[in-house]
């Protein structure tokens, strides 16, 4: 499976943007997929999943009622929109395949090859 995620940028505390995962090599319906992001220095983190028939989401505590996965099966492309973006946001955000999901939790697999990411930078 390749994995290419764009659309990150600067914004301001209280913008918006739409993170976009180009799935390739596999279908999404055969994929639980989730969003990452990371810091300098520190392992991926969890931002939100999306189940293989995407009828279940699961986000992190902190990013609930402002950020949104979904999924577009035409594009094989997974996304993220992020509202009311606040400075904490800031990271490399990035897209991986999910080795476990349910609407509670997630697993991945921290060695998996992962893509280049794509720069998320909330100014205050």
């Amino acid at each position: 499976v390749q994995l290419q995620a764009s659309g990150g940028g600067s914004v301001q505390a209280g913008g918006s943007l739409r993170l976009s995962c180009v799935v390739s090599g596999r279908t999404l319906s055969s994929l639980d997929m989730g969003w990452f992001r990371q810091a300098p220095g520190q392992d991926h983190e969890f931002v939100a999943g999306i189940s293989r028939r995407g009828d279940s989401t699961y986000y992190r505590e902190d990013v609930k009622g402002r950020f949104t996965i979904s999924r577009d099966m035409a594009r094989n492309t997974v996304n993220l929109h992020m509202n009311s973006l606040k400075p904490e946001d800031t990271a490399a955000y990035d897209c991986q395949v999910l080795t476990y999901f349910s609407d509670s939790a997630a697993r991945w697999n921290e060695d998996e090859n992962w893509g280049q990411g794509t720069q998320v930078t909330v100014s205050s």
